[in-house]
């Protein structure tokens, strides 16, 4: 499943994303991993969730950030959820291209039962058909 936080920069996704991590891992059995541009947030995440500051990583495309996430689920059976703050940035995504990442991350979750939620700085408007049944927050 794959469930998109939604809204121009600036509108409070980040604290919303955050607050439904830190809520959702008292629910969880598995592991849950927060993907983010920098480690600012590691203090206002619960230690039970696995922070990876993707800037150390070096991506230049939205192909080499899929191969990331995959590693990360191929070393870890007990991955339950995904958490990506600034999901366009992270993963060096133009606005044009989304809709086949989403696909690729669509297909990722149904095959390993891993859940993704989004940050993504679009109005819900503007999204790809194939992401706006996916958004579960529009700010």
């Amino acid at each position: 499943m794959i469930q998109l936080i939604v809204g121009d920069k600036g509108k409070g996704k980040t604290k919303e994303l955050l607050d439904k991590v830190n809520a959702e891992i008292k629910e969880v059995r598995g592991s849950v991993v927060y993907l983010d541009k920098s480690t600012k947030h590691m203090y206002e995440l619960n230690n039970r969730i696995r922070l990876i500051d993707v800037s150390e990583f070096e991506f230049q495309s939205p192909e080499e950030f899929i191969g990331f996430i995959c590693g990360i689920m191929s070393q870890d059976h007990d991955l339950e959820k995904m958490y990506f703050d600034s999901f366009l940035k992270i993963a060096c995504i133009d606005q044009n291209y989304i809709e086949p990442v989403i696909r690729k991350l669509e297909n990722l979750s149904d095959k390993f039962n891993v859940d993704f939620v989004l940050s993504v700085s679009m109005n819900k408007e503007v999204l790809p058909d194939n992401a706006k049944s996916k958004v579960i927050l529009a700010l």
